[in-house]
C-alpha cells in the first residue's frame, strides 16, 4: 500500500478490509460485534468523506440511502455499470440536486439540474405517484436500459424495480432525456424550473454524453423524504447490502489502487 495515500483513503481501505473479512484474525475478532448496521454506516460515512467533487455533494443521509440500495442491486447482480446517479427532490428545483457518482473512482462526475413531474408541485417536489397519466415523478430505486431516439432526441429508458412505488416507468413512459427548459435560462425567466410529465428531464448541454454513460444497467435512485416511501422499500436492507459490498469489491480491484 503506498503510505503516502490521504488519510480518508486509507481509512476506507481499512473499511474495505474489515468488511470483507481480509484482516488478520486477531483484527477481526476485535471488530466481530459490529452489527450489520455498523458495517456500512462506517463504509458510508468514510466513502462520503473520500468521495472527491469539483462542485457539490448530495446529502449524507440521501447519499447512504442511495449507496446501500446500490449494494442491495448488486448483491443481485442486477447493475452492470458501476455508476450511481442520486436525485434529490426534497431541493428546490432552482438548485444542481441530480449528481453523477462512478463508483469505482470515487468521484462525482457530474452534477446538474433536473426536472420532477408538473403535478409533483411547482418549485418543490411533493406529491409522487406511480400510476398512469398522473403527470406526477415516483420515487426510489430504478436500473437504466437501453437509449432510443424520440421527440426529445436521444433519450434513456428506465426500468423501476420496487413493485407499487416506480414499476410502472415502463407503462407510464417515464425516461430520462434533454429538455430546454431545464435550465438557468428558464429559471430567470419564470422563477422555477420547467417541468416534465413525471421524467427525470435533464439539460440539453451534454445530456446525449450522459445518456450514453448511464445506459446498460446503471443505478438511479430518486430520494424524497417521504413517510411513505422510507417504510415500504423493500432496497434498504442493510445485510443484503453487505453482501453486494463484497460482490462490488470482488469485481473492482481497482478501487485498492486509487490510481
Amino acid at each position: 500500500m503506498n503510505l503516502s495515500l490521504p488519510s480518508p483513503i486509507i481509512l476506507l481501505l481499512c473499511n474495505f478490509f474489515i468488511i470483507t473479512g481480509t484482516l488478520p484474525e486477531k483484527s477481526s475478532e476485535t471488530h466481530s460485534e459490529f452489527t450489520s448496521y455498523d458495517k456500512i454506516d462506517s463504509f458510508c460515512t468514510t466513502y462520503f468523506q473520500t468521495l472527491r467533487s469539483e462542485s457539490t455533494k448530495p446529502d449524507y443521509e440521501v447519499f447512504k440511502k442511495a449507496l446501500t440500495g446500490f449494494f442491495n442491486l448488486k448483491a443481485t447482480n442486477n447493475i452492470k455499470k458501476n455508476f450511481l446517479t442520486v436525485i434529490d427532490f426534497s431541493i428546490s428545483s432552482k438548485l444542481d440536486r441530480m449528481w453523477i457518482i462512478d463508483m469505482n473512482k470515487i468521484e462525482v462526475i457530474h452534477a446538474c439540474l433536473v426536472a420532477h413531474g408538473q403535478n409533483s408541485g411547482e418549485e418543490f417536489a411533493s406529491h409522487f405517484s406511480n400510476s398512469p397519466s398522473s403527470n406526477k415523478s415516483s420515487l426510489g430505486f430504478y436500473l437504466t436500459g437501453g437509449t432510443y431516439t424520440g421527440k426529445h432526441g436521444l433519450s434513456l429508458y428506465l426500468d423501476g424495480v420496487e413493485s407499487g412505488i416506480n414499476d410502472n416507468a415502463r407503462e407510464r413512459a417515464i425516461v430520462m432525456h434533454g429538455a430546454d427548459y431545464v435550465s438557468r435560462d428558464f429559471i430567470r425567466m419564470y422563477g422555477r424550473l420547467g417541468r416534465s410529465f413525471g421524467c427525470p428531464s435533464i439539460p440539453m448541454t451534454d445530456h446525449e454524453k450522459i445518456i450514453n454513460l448511464l445506459s446498460g444497467r446503471s443505478c438511479m435512485y430518486i430520494h424524497h423524504p417521504d413517510n411513505g416511501y422510507q417504510t415500504s422499500s423493500g432496497l434498504l436492507s442493510v445485510e443484503t447490502a453487505l453482501r453486494g459490498l463484497s460482490t462490488f469489491l470482488n469485481e473492482s480491484p481497482s478501487l485498492l489502487s486509487f490510481n
